[in-house]
């Protein structure tokens, strides 16, 4: 249900506006779409597993909260992202 720890610097590494770049609201974006399609494939066969469920949902609404600020603050960077992680927007 992780992420591992190549993947996660993989990602990093792709989504990261310069060198050394964790906290930019790309790069907290695609993690936690990757934890996000994780936990989906986690809840398909586990359908009655709540708690997972609940952090899901949490999840899902701080992916939500950090692509409206990157809308806000930066349109284009938005788009791009939009683009690029293939979400529903």
């Amino acid at each position: 249900m992780s992420i591992t720890a190549e993947r996660k610097t993989e990602l990093v590494k792709q989504f990261a506006q310069k060198e050394g770049d964790t906290g930019s609201p790309e790069v907290q974006v695609a993690l936690l779409s990757e934890r996000i399609k994780n936990l989906t494939e986690h809840l398909t066969t586990h359908n009655k597993d709540f708690h997972s469920r609940r952090g899901l949902l949490m999840m899902v609404g701080q992916r939500r909260r950090l692509l409206d600020y990157l809308k806000r603050s930066d349109a284009k960077r938005y788009e791009q992202l939009v683009d690029r992680l293939d979400l529903r927007r």
